[in-house]
C-alpha cells in the first residue's frame, strides 16, 4: 500500500529519518505532559482538598481527595479499551490527539471549578467528572503512545527508543514535584497556595496539553497501521469474517490472541507491583520504618529516580544487543531473589548514602522490566489489535495490583508483619519470571517486523 502524506516510509533518506525523529519526539512530549497532568492531582491535593471538601479535619479532607484520585485509576481500563480500539481502527495519531485533548479538558476544569463555598456540592461533583476524564485519558494514552513509539522506532534500535516511554513517566512526576517546590519556596505562601495557588499547576497542565495536541496533530501515522488498511475494506483473507478481522476488536483479542494477552498479564504483574513499591512506596517506607526525616527520604528517592530515568534507554539498548528476554530476566531473577534482602537492609540502615544505594539497586532491577515491557507487548500483537492488546491487560493489572500495593504494605505493617509484604513482591516477580521463561524472544521474532516483510 502506498504511503500517505502523513506516513513515514521505510526509506533511509535523511528526510525520512528527520520525520521519524520528529514524530517520536512529538509522541514522547505529549506523554510527559499527560503524566504531569495526571500526577499533579495527587501531589497538590494537600492544598486544594479543603476547597472541595470543607467539612471535617484535614485527614478527612485528604481522604476524600484521595478517593476521587482513585477514580482516575479505576476508570483507566475503560479508557484503555475505548482509546486503544480507536487507535487500532482510526489510527495512532487520531487516538493520541483524542487522549491529550481529554487530559487538557480535565485539567482545565479543575483549574476553573469554583470551590465548595461558592457552588456547594456541585464542586466535588465537577471534580469527580474532571478526574474521570483524566483517568480515561491516561488509560488510553499509556498503551497507544507505547504502540506508536514501538512502530515508529527504527528496527535494530527499537529497545533504545521505546525505553524513553518510561523516561516520560518519571519526568512527568518530577516536573509536578519541581513545580510544587518552586511555588512553595519562591513564589507563594502556604496560605496563597491553599486559597488559589493550587489552580496554577492545573492551568499550566491544561495549557501544555493544548500544546501537546498541536504537536500531535502534525506527527506522522505509522506504516504498521497503514499496512493494515485492507482489513475491513472487503479485502479480508479467504475464510475470515469481517468481525474476526476488525481492527480493535476486543473479541479477537480475547479469543484469537488469548495466549499473547495472558503473556502480557504475566509480564505486568511483577513489574507493576515492583514499580509502585520501588518508585512510590519506598519514600514512605524510609520514613515509617527506617526512621529518616521526610526531607531526607524525599531527597534520597528523588535523586535515585533521576538516575533511574537514565537507565531506561540504556537497558532498552541492551535488549537490542542481547535480546528482550535476558533483560527482563534481570528483573525476574532480581525481583524474585533480591527484594527481601534489599528491603530488610533498607529498613535497618542509618546511613543516607546506603539508603540511596539500596534505592538505586532496586530501581536498577526494576529497569529490566520498565525499560522494555511496553515494547515486548507491542512485538507480540498484530497491528490491528496492537494498541488494545498492549494497553488493556496492563491497565487492568495496574488498577488491581498497582492500586493495592501501598495499601497492602501499610496493612502488613499495621498487623506487625511488615516483612510479609516483601515476600508478596517477590512472589509477584516470580510469576513474571515464569512468564519470561515460557514466552518467545521477540527481538528477532517481532510481529512488527514480520508484518513489514509481507
Amino acid at each position: 500500500m502506498a504511503a500517505t502524506a502523513h506516513t513515514v516510509s521505510p526509506s533511509i533518506t535523511s528526510a525520512a529519518r528527520r520525520e521519524r525523529l520528529r514524530s517520536i519526539i512529538g509522541g514522547s512530549a505529549g506523554n510527559v505532559i499527560e503524566w504531569y497532568d495526571f500526577l499533579a492531582y495527587s501531589i497538590f491535593s494537600i492544598y486544594f482538598s479543603k476547597a472541595f471538601f470543607p467539612g471535617g479535619n484535614q485527614t478527612a479532607q485528604l481522604l476524600n481527595a484521595a478517593a476521587v484520585a482513585a477514580i482516575g485509576y479505576v476508570v483507566r481500563p475503560l479508557g484503555s479499551w475505548a482509546i486503544g480500539a480507536l487507535a487500532d481502527r482510526r489510527g495512532r495519531r487520531v487516538a493520541l490527539s483524542v487522549s491529550v485533548a481529554m487530559m487538557s479538558v480535565g485539567s482545565l476544569i479543575i483549574a476553573l471549578t469554583p470551590t465548595y463555598a461558592t457552588i456547594g456540592v456541585a464542586a466535588p461533583a465537577v471534580l469527580i467528572c474532571a478526574r474521570l476524564l483524566q483517568g480515561f485519558s491516561m488509560g488510553g494514552e499509556a498503551g497507544t503512545s507505547a504502540t506508536y513509539l514501538s512502530e515508529m522506532a527504527p528496527t535494530g534500535r527499537r529497545g533504545f527508543f521505546v525505553g524513553f516511554v518510561q523516561v516520560t513517566v518519571v519526568m512527568g512526576q518530577l516536573l509536578a514535584l519541581a513545580l510544587m517546590l518552586v511555588l512553595q519556596r519562591f513564589v507563594l505562601t502556604s496560605t496563597q497556595l491553599e486559597q488559589w495557588g493550587w489552580r496554577i499547576p492545573f492551568a499550566i497542565g491544561g495549557a501544555l496539553a493544548v500544546f501537546a495536541l498541536y504537536l500531535r496533530r502534525g506527527i506522522a501515522e505509522t506504516d504498521a497501521f497503514e499496512r493494515e488498511g485492507v482489513i475491513g475494506s472487503g479485502l479480508e483473507p479467504d475464510g475470515a469474517s469481517p468481525a474476526a478481522t476488525q481492527r480493535g476488536s476486543l473479541l479477537e483479542l480475547l479469543i484469537q490472541h488469548r495466549r499473547q494477552t495472558l503473556w502480557t498479564i504475566g509480564i505486568s504483574i511483577g513489574g507493576t507491583v515492583a514499580f509502585y513499591t520501588f518508585t512510590i512506596y519506598l519514600q514512605k517506607f524510609m520514613v515509617n520504618s527506617t526512621g529518616f526525616s521526610r526531607d531526607t527520604a524525599t531527597l534520597i528517592a528523588t535523586s535515585a529516580l533521576v538516575i533511574y530515568m537514565g537507565f531506561q534507554p540504556l537497558f532498552g539498548l541492551l535488549s537490542d544487543l542481547i535480546g528482550r528476554r535476558p533483560v527482563m530476566m534481570i528483573f525476574g531473577v532480581g525481583g524474585t531473589f533480591l527484594t527481601v534482602p534489599l528491603m530488610h537492609a533498607l529498613g535497618t540502615t542509618h546511613s543516607a548514602f546506603t539508603a540511596f544505594a539500596l534505592n538505586l539497586a532496586a530501581l536498577a532491577i526494576l529497569s529490566g522490566f520498565s525499560s522494555i515491557h511496553w515494547l515486548v507487548k507491542s512485538e507480540l500483537f498484530p497491528a490491528r489489535v496492537r494498541a488494545l492488546g498492549v494497553g488493556l491487560p496492563f491497565a487492568i493489572v495496574s488498577s488491581v495490583m498497582g492500586g493495592t500495593t501501598e495499601y497492602l504494605a501499610l496493612r502488613f505493617k499495621h498487623e506487625g508483619h511488615e516483612s510479609w509484604f516483601f515476600y508478596y513482591v517477590s512472589v509477584c516477580a516470580a510469576i513474571s519470571l515464569i512468564t519470561y521463561v515460557l514466552m518467545p524472544e521477540t527481538r528477532h521474532r517481532s510481529v512488527i517486523d514480520e508484518e513489514a516483510r509481507r
